[in-house]
């Protein structure tokens, strides 16, 4: 039973973050511009993380998405 609650809140979690990688795309006036900005942050993230952990959840490049579109919808985190 367990299990099944995981994978529901593994599929929930999966869900949220295309959608947020769609609204990224949606807000960019370039697609190609803000798909290599997420490949170079992702790769930076990368090699100053050595502690990186092999799940899914925590990949480079899923950080990295849900970062740019918290920067772009919400200036406010920037300017703290």
């Amino acid at each position: 039973m367990n299990r099944i609650k995981n994978y529901e809140y593994h599929q929930i979690k999966l869900h949220s973050i295309t959608y947020k990688t769609e609204e990224l795309l949606e807000l960019a006036n370039n697609r190609y511009k803000i798909t290599v900005q997420v490949a170079n942050r992702a790769k930076r993230r990368k090699y100053e993380d050595v502690d990186i952990i092999d799940d899914p959840m925590n990949k480079p490049i899923i950080r990295a998405i849900l970062e740019m579109v918290d920067e772009i919808t919400q200036p406010e985190i920037l300017s703290d």
